[in-house]
């Protein structure tokens, strides 16, 4: 299991060496589960986890992914009716064939291919989030501005 943590966070470390960033990947003592286990575990509120959830377009079969508040549900239907396209939750082989990690722990960046990118608004009231490098036992912090940087994504309301 720690081999897989490791592999999962360098390949994310390296992406953000990469891409010029200095945020360093941390492993937690525990699994985080759910977004409050990440929060007690790193201690902060459960709205400064940056969860991402992943959809695939009906239209394109194209997956993109929403980076939400720890505390916010993806409304999905109004996030169709913003992006004039059907979107469905993917299911675990299209996430893992599409990014590369596995449902649990999908980081906002690092995938196999480029995936279009969706930002909830709300974790901008935020100096520090932190977001998931592709296993529930490690994560980044980041701030919001440097999350839409990072992956060049859009700032919507997702709720």
């Amino acid at each position: 299991m720690a081999n897989q943590v490791k592999e999962s966070a360098e390949r994310v470390q390296n992406r953000l060496l990469e891409l010029g960033y200095t945020n360093k990947v941390v492993e937690l003592p525990d699994r985080t589960r759910t977004d409050q286990d990440a929060a007690d575990a790193i201690g902060c509120e459960v709205a400064q986890i940056a969860k991402s959830v992943i959809f695939r377009s009906k239209n394109s079969d194209s997956p993109s992914i929403v980076v939400a508040s720890g505390v916010n549900r993806v409304n999905e239907k109004s996030l169709s009716n913003q992006l004039n396209d059907k979107l469905m939750k993917a299911d675990a082989d299209f996430v893992r064939e599409r990014t590369g990690f596995v449902i649990g722990g999908v980081p906002p960046l690092g995938h196999k291919e480029t995936i279009a990118t969706i930002i909830d608004e709300d974790p901008f009231q935020y100096k520090t989030i932190w977001a998931a490098v592709g296993h529930p036992k490690a994560v980044f912090d980041l701030t919001p501005d440097q999350l839409v940087e990072m992956t060049r994504g859009r700032v919507m309301a997702i709720i």
